[in-house]
């Protein structure tokens, strides 16, 4: 039996089979998402330990981008290098992402050829999602008057001033208030030690960080315009500001896809609710944003490219912390920044619950019908997500 405190070397086709398994039947968010991997990697394969697998999660939620899939690169990093992480990468978003960019093929022809109602449905249903999204997010990262105030206070400057630009800002401001705001008791670093064992260095992790810091830096220079380098410097800058994972991505690719025309609202939010019905990370929304861009790269190379470039600096930036991760873990200031930001996040989830979400999605009674009937369905009866948008998509054909 493996050494269940240091993850043994393997294979990257045993990290591939095993997360391509993973990535296929792996429903219900970020949160399912690291409860399947720990029963597949901690409890039947040993590949690490249960305080390992711990302190990975508490790494990956104090980084930017999907914190599940940074945990599942992180364990194929540790098991098979460098390659090992792109086989985890691959095998658990490929499944997603084809499904994602299907239906992107799917909405152009199957609209007209059945109506919109279907599309009213999903709409309807990501008002439900979002909102029971932010609840929860609410719950746990505003908990008290201050971080409350921070989110309140960055629902109004993300409503005033709607661009991807006021959304950076909103993120500093929040790292800042939350220096000054966030109580002491509420960042106290967990009492125990690292226990991860990293294949890199320090030296080899700074290069990565310079290198995420580099191409954000460029990804902002270069997001104007239509061609294959400024559709990459878009997701790029997306998937670079996107903490807390998962739902929060929803405004920042709104601004940089919606409101830049890129993609059409309905087309959007019908994509953002299918999404919530596939297994797998929600990032992999990229690639179906990627295939109806409006730029001469869309379809499969728009597809390709986005999802590239969201995940990219979520993996820049694991490659990067890694080796840090014990001195991070006790630095107090940069806890009370992260639960600023965190805290900045909600508020600007918030805002984007309201418009483009609940502005879009709510155009009729029959519409609030069925995103209220989605939300209890979420909210109070547990059901999963992808059976509440499969219900509502149905629901719309038949009453919207």
């Amino acid at each position: 039996m493996p050494d269940a405190d240091e993850t043994q070397r393997g294979s990257a086709f045993e990290v591939f089979r095993i997360f391509l398994i993973r990535g296929l039947i792996s429903f219900g968010g970020p949160v399912a998402h690291l409860g399947y991997f720990r029963e597949t990697f901690v409890e039947r394969r040993r590949w690490l330990s249960d305080a390992a697998y711990a302190d990975l999660i508490a790494l990956c939620q104090f980084l930017p981008g999907p914190a599940s899939s940074q945990v599942g690169l992180a364990i194929g990093l540790m098991r098979a290098g460098y390659l090992g992480m792109l086989a985890a990468f691959l095998a658990f978003t490929l499944p997603s992402a084809v499904l994602l960019f299907a239906f992107a093929g799917a909405y152009e022809f199957l609209s007209p050829a059945i109506g919109s109602g279907w599309i009213a449905g999903l709409k309807a249903a990501a008002v439900a999602v979002v909102a029971n999204a932010l609840l929860g997010m609410a719950k746990s990262l505003t908990p008290d008057r201050n971080r409350a105030s921070i989110a309140a206070a960055a629902m109004i400057v993300a409503l005033a001033l709607p661009t991807a630009f006021t959304q950076i800002g909103i993120i500093l401001l929040g790292a800042l208030a939350g220096l000054f705001l966030v109580p002491p008791e509420a960042v106290r670093p967990a009492q125990k030690e690292a226990r991860l064992t990293m294949p890199l260095g320090k030296r080899g992790a700074l290069v990565f960080l310079a290198l995420f810091a580099l191409l954000l830096v460029a990804a902002i220079f270069l997001r104007q315009g239509e061609d294959a380098v400024s559709l990459a410097a878009r997701f790029y800058q997306a998937g670079a500001l996107v903490f807390g994972g998962g739902h929060v991505v929803l405004p920042l690719l709104e601004a940089e896809t919606v409101a830049t025309g890129l993609v059409e609202r309905d087309a959007f939010l019908a994509g953002y609710g299918a999404a919530q019905a596939v297994p797998g990370p929600l990032f992999s929304f990229a690639a179906y944003l990627g295939a109806l861009a409006a730029t001469p790269v869309a379809g499969l190379a728009g597809a390709v490219i986005a999802l590239v470039a969201i995940f990219l600096p979520g993996a820049l930036l694991v490659l990067a912390a890694l080796p840090f991760w014990h001195d991070l873990q006790h630095l107090a200031s940069a806890r009370k920044a992260l639960a600023g930001v965190n805290a900045a996040v909600v508020g600007i989830l918030a805002a984007a619950l309201y418009d483009p979400v609940f502005t879009a999605g709510i155009t009729s009674r029959e519409a609030l019908i069925v995103a209220v009937a989605a939300f209890i369905a979420l909210f109070s009866w547990r059901v999963p997500a992808w059976a509440v948008v499969v219900a509502a998509a149905l629901a719309g054909l038949g009453i919207l």
